[in-house]
């Protein structure tokens, strides 16, 4: 689980790095290019927080002295979701937080349900949240600041596809 946060984080702060950095410079070809093959099609990518039925609960172990940074997140991650201009991101904004009354190995427990979840799609909360920012907003130092406050906080998550049965169909 420790690998999924590291990468959520790697993933979230890449494009700061990438935009803080300079493109090399181009060299001119010293003689034409080969006829090149026409691409293959990209190929859609696994999610690394992902659902494969139409709802999903995500239970997050959160470090007992970062409940609040995490609590923070939510909180501006349901409106950001929302005010996107991207409807895949604005169905995800569909989301409600529990936090347990028991805790889950000495960390707080939360849960977080999806209903309906779109099977395919990212739900790493950081990279859903840091796919609603502007590049500027991306390379703000206080933001870069906020996803490592963000990414600290996590210290596990389990994913839960869910189908409903019954009568909650």
């Amino acid at each position: 689980m420790r690998r999924v946060i590291v990468s959520a984080l790697a993933l979230a702060l890449a494009p700061a790095a990438v935009f803080a950095q300079e493109p090399p410079p181009q060299q001119p070809p010293t003689q034409p290019p080969a006829q090149a093959a026409p691409a293959a099609p990209a190929q859609p990518t696994e999610p690394k927080v992902g659902f494969k039925t139409p709802a999903g609960m995500l239970l997050v172990q959160i470090k007992p002295d970062q409940t609040a940074a995490f609590e923070d997140m939510m909180a501006k991650m349901k409106p950001a979701l929302q005010a996107s201009t991207d409807p895949a991101l604005q169905a995800q904004a569909n989301f409600k937080v529990y936090k347990s009354a028991e805790a889950s190995g000495g960390n707080a427990l939360y849960v977080v349900l999806f209903d309906p979840a779109t099977p395919g799609a990212e739900y790493s909360f950081l990279d859903m949240f840091n796919k609603t920012l502007t590049p500027d907003q991306q390379r703000d130092p206080a933001t870069v600041e906020m996803f490592k406050q963000w990414a600290n906080a996590f210290a596990g998550m389990n994913i839960l596809n869910l189908n409903p049965v019954g009568g909650g169909m």
